[in-house]
């Protein structure tokens, strides 16, 4: 084989290598992207748009918040933490009537407390417990995003920076993050039940006990009859 034929056969070669290259990037960058869509949802819009439409820049910010945060492991909660955090947040729903703001800048102190008892960042840093949580929680931390903005709005010369119905929305949008962050993992839940019928179990058996008459009467009164 000549020279020139065998020079022609390896930048052919070489050129088919570095084709087929650019063709496995290409497919690994358009799943890759899928996969943060899927993954993120309506999140996933709200990262281009902050980057201008650049795609790509959207797709590294997703990215680099899976490899912080998507290892995190929620802890869970204690039924009576759990009964707790429920009754504040009724309370506060309750206190909406006469207080609107108040009672949402109460609904995002306890939405961060709950989420930093989950295991997240704790609620003092902000922007990264946002961050964490829509790792985990994508399709709901919108929410709590728009409901912190409102709690901390400042209040205008009336008193009221937005509308009753405006601050309702914003309460009812992060109730359903609320909701996901309260709610028991199945396991906590199959073992809480296991508990609570174990419990009634006992109440029910110590209720059946007589109390009337000390266990050795009850006994020589059986062998009398």
């Amino acid at each position: 084989m000549s020279t020139g034929v065998l020079i022609a056969v390896i930048v052919i070669v070489a050129a088919v290598v570095l084709v087929a290259a650019a063709l496995t990037l290409r497919a690994r960058g358009a799943g890759g992207g899928r996969s943060l869509k899927r993954r993120f949802g309506p999140e996933y819009d709200r990262a281009v748009a902050r980057h201008d439409g650049d795609v790509k820049a959207a797709e590294r910010d997703l990215a680099r918040r899976v490899e912080k945060h998507g290892r995190l492991r929620e802890q869970p909660l204690e039924p009576a933490r759990r009964e707790e955090y429920e009754a504040r947040w009724t309370a506060l729903q309750e206190h909406f009537v006469d207080a609107p703001h108040e009672a949402v800048a109460e609904a995002d102190r306890l939405l961060a407390e709950v989420a930093g008892a989950r295991g997240y960042p704790d609620g003092g840093q902000y922007e990264e417990q946002l961050e964490a949580l829509s790792v985990h929680h994508a399709h709901r931390v919108q929410g709590y995003r728009h409901m912190h903005r409102v709690a901390h709005a400042p209040l205008a010369a009336d008193n009221d920076g937005f509308g009753t119905e405006e601050l309702r929305e914003a309460l009812v949008a992060a109730r359903e993050l609320f909701t996901e962050l309260i709610a028991p993992a199945p396991h906590d839940s199959g073992r809480h039940r296991a508990d609570r019928a174990a419990k009634d179990g006992r109440e029910q058996v110590a209720a059946s006990r007589p109390t009337h008459q000390p266990w050795g009467l009850t006994r020589g009164h059986a062998k009398g009859s």
